[in-house]
């Protein structure tokens, strides 16, 4: 089977409001974020697999041959995704030398690759040789969907390959976008990756991958909007490690102590992502005003004070609040909070001086800062000429 050369990019993710609330059956909007992850899967005569993961240093390769006996008693996959296979994930860790438990980065994208590969070509007649290269803009670690990006890269590039789903361009098309059946078959299959990378995953971060845009999180329920604002906004990572797991048991500690205090504060939180989401939807359909602005930025101040009183502030999200104020601009924490990455709101007429000032004075702290947008599109195929030349060198070099 030869399966071609494909390229294809994924968005992060960036929670707009709702953290930590979530847990408790209230309203979370996650947003695309539109630094993205690019993926080159060329099939080759090498009879070999081989995935590289540059950002994390990561080179592995494998016979065919030898992942062949790890599939050659399974059914057929043909598509079909249900739930994740543990006993070929343990093959899996035993072929791969990947230790129960390990977190490490590098080993988990390897065990989900290997997954994803073995599980998409499950009931071919043989396994087809390829070289699989995954570059992203996400710092990885820093909550903001890398895994994601990189599950739904590997799921869309590997079925299509398959010819599980269509394969779409057409020379001269630069990109195009998949059916809405055939998104869904993609995000089932990421999320799979992301179990394996991360236990037991809400499925946000693959949704918005898969979908882009904005979407709701309620009770477990996953629902995209139909039409959003593209928004520009500066992403800063305070580089400051934080333990999500910890900051969500705090969360709950204080809400167990204090359940006066804290459920109206919960509701509070509740009621700013719904009058967001209506927001957003007013921008999309009647066009964005100045006014609308004026309403985000008040829902940015009010959420930011929500999570701090909830316990997962931290000085270095204050200073980064602080700076950005300074020069007019409002900035909340994205993801569990205690440190990690916030986001700042830019308005149409915001000049780049501005920003750029913003930016210089919180480098100059010590955050990472890029100036980006939410509310891109998600999972896209690609031809060749319409990457960046930077991202092309990357995927191409050897």
């Amino acid at each position: 089977m030869h399966v071609g050369e494909r390229f294809v990019s994924a968005p992060g993710k960036a929670i707009l409001h709702g953290e930590h609330a979530v847990v408790h059956g209230k309203v979370a909007l996650a947003v695309s974020l539109n630094l993205r992850t690019y993926l080159r899967l060329q099939g080759t005569a090498s009879g070999q697999i081989c995935i590289h993961l540059p950002n994390i240093d990561t080179f592995r390769a494998w016979d065919v041959a030898a992942l062949q006996p790890l599939v050659s008693d399974r059914k057929a996959a043909g598509g079909r995704c249900g739930e994740l296979d543990l006993e070929l994930v343990e093959r899996l860790r035993a072929f791969a030398g990947v230790a129960e438990g390990s977190t490490d980065s590098g080993n988990m994208a390897v065990l989900a690759f290997l997954y994803l590969y073995l599980s998409g070509f499950a009931g071919a007649q043989t396994l087809p040789s390829m070289s699989v290269r995954v570059w992203s803009e996400l710092p990885t670690g820093a909550g903001l969907g890398s895994s994601a990006a990189y599950t739904v890269c590997l799921s869309a590039a590997l079925l299509s390959a398959r010819g599980t789903i269509s394969s779409l361009l057409t020379q001269p098309q630069d990109t195009a976008s998949w059916s809405e059946e055939e998104l869904t078959l993609i995000n089932k299959w990421a999320f799979q990756g992301e179990k394996i990378i991360h236990g037991n995953p809400s499925g946000v971060d693959n949704a918005v991958a898969t979908w882009g845009g904005i979407l709701r999180y309620h009770a477990g329920k996953i629902t995209p909007l139909s039409r959003v604002p593209l928004l520009r906004i500066l992403l800063t990572n305070t580089k400051v490690p934080r333990s999500t797991k910890l900051l969500v048991s705090g969360v709950k500690d204080k809400i167990n102590k204090f359940p006066s205090i804290m459920v109206p504060v919960l509701e509070s939180v509740d009621a700013v992502s719904r009058t967001c989401e209506l927001t957003l939807r007013e921008m999309a359909t009647a066009g964005a005003s100045a006014q609308h602005y004026d309403t985000l930025e008040e829902l940015m101040d009010i959420n930011q004070h929500h999570l701090s009183v909830m316990g997962v502030g931290h000085p270095a999200l204050d200073t980064l609040c602080r700076l950005t104020l300074a020069h007019g601009l409002h900035s909340k924490l994205t993801g569990a909070g205690g440190g990690g990455c916030g986001i700042t709101l830019l308005r149409p007429e915001t000049a780049q001086r501005v920003a750029q000032e913003a930016v210089w004075e919180l480098r100059e702290v010590g955050f990472e800062c890029w100036e980006t947008s939410i509310g891109g599109p998600g999972v896209l195929p690609h031809c060749a000429t319409s990457l960046p030349q930077g991202v092309l060198d990357v995927l191409t070099s050897h």
